[in-house]
């Protein structure tokens, strides 16, 4: 079982930055694969960047790839997303998500825990 609580939103300008935080608790954080996802109001939830057990690999959505950025630090137990160059179209609520698997995964199914999310707004 694993816990995830995300913090870090806010209300931020276009071209601005923000950096939201996962921490997980339970046990055996790096053996989980894990994931960021958004959903703005109306619309469905979408992938926007996952990272690898171990850090090595992520993948990122096409709008996002090049402003964003995964890391992860297991020796915290926390997964960063790190967002720069802000755009209107990026406001959403941000969930982070663990999957057993190895990951990168980009499909929400294959996410095992979720977490309650944490609001991104960009002014215009």
């Amino acid at each position: 079982q694993v816990h995830l609580v995300e913090s870090g939103g806010g209300l931020v300008q276009a071209g601005g930055s923000l950096r939201l935080s996962c921490a997980a608790s339970g046990r055996a954080f790096s053996t989980y694969g894990m994931g960021w996802f958004r959903q703005a109001p109306g619309k469905e939830r979408e992938f926007v960047a996952a990272v690898s057990r171990n850090g090595a690999n992520t993948a990122y959505a096409n709008s996002v790839k090049g402003r964003f950025t995964i890391s992860r630090d297991n020796a915290k137990n926390t997964v960063y997303l790190q967002l720069n160059s802000l755009k209107p179209e990026d406001a959403a609520v941000y969930y982070c998500a663990a999957t057993r698997g190895q990951g990168p995964a980009v499909t929400d199914y294959g996410y095992d825990y979720w977490g309650q999310g944490t609001q991104v707004t960009v002014s215009s």
